[in-house]
């Protein structure tokens, strides 16, 4: 008896789900050049988060400014340790010395005003030291601190966002930090109006989102978390 000659033709595939056939796939792969089909108008269209030069998204508008204004509270209780002494020293010391004058009076019988010096000396010490003061803590935090902390405050730090130089192949570096508390707050102490245009040049800054005092710098903050 001679066996059957084998069919050149391969058996038929058996139907789907006919028993001992693995499971369809739960989706087909698209062919070779396939691209999603446009969306419709009016359709929503998601915004593209900016990209800083390293990757890492920018920071929003809103987180900096409530990263700023966390650091400007922190700063103006420490600052308070040094400015309330003084002010209870300069009022003391300023109606002191107008109740000494008031009962001196020249040779026409008229009151003699308090010197000067003795008037107005301990104010301009106070706004001396207050103004001095302020320079060297900002220059500590912003600078020092932030400079330790890799480019973050307590503010940055809990909005999550970092200071990074533009140029990906740069580490962050105390001059870079120096420029940017000279122009942020140096500048802004001397130039009236300097710091809301600041604060706010990142807004239309394009594509970086950069402030003046980053462009002064060369950097960019981004979100870290």
């Amino acid at each position: 008896m001679t066996s059957p000659t084998p069919s050149p033709f391969p058996p038929p595939a058996p139907p789907p789900g006919a028993p001992g056939t693995p499971p369809p796939p739960p989706w087909s792969p698209q062919p070779a050049g396939w691209v999603p089909p446009p969306r419709p108008a009016g359709a929503y269209q998601p915004f593209a988060v900016p990209l800083a030069p390293n990757g890492l998204p920018l920071a929003s508008f809103g987180d900096r400014l409530l990263a700023f204004l966390l650091d400007g509270l922190i700063a103006g209780v420490i600052s308070m340790v040094v400015t309330l002494p003084a002010s209870f020293i300069w009022i003391f010391s300023f109606v002191a010395t107008i109740e000494e004058s008031a009962g001196d009076y020249d040779v026409y019988g008229q009151p003699v005003p308090p010197d000067f010096l003795a008037l107005f000396g301990p104010m301009m010490i106070f706004f001396a030291v207050v103004f001095g003061f302020t320079l060297v803590f900002t220059y500590l935090y912003y600078v020092e601190y932030q400079l330790r902390k890799g480019g973050q405050t307590v503010g940055k730090k809990a909005l999550k966002i970092r200071i990074v130089m533009a140029n990906p192949a740069e580490a962050l570096t105390r001059g870079a930090l120096t420029k940017r508390w000279a122009v942020e707050r140096v500048v802004g102490l001397f130039v009236p109006f300097f710091s809301y245009l600041d604060g706010f040049w990142q807004l239309w800054d394009k594509p970086l989102q950069q402030c003046l005092h980053d462009k002064a710098a060369r950097t960019v903050v981004v979100k870290v978390g």
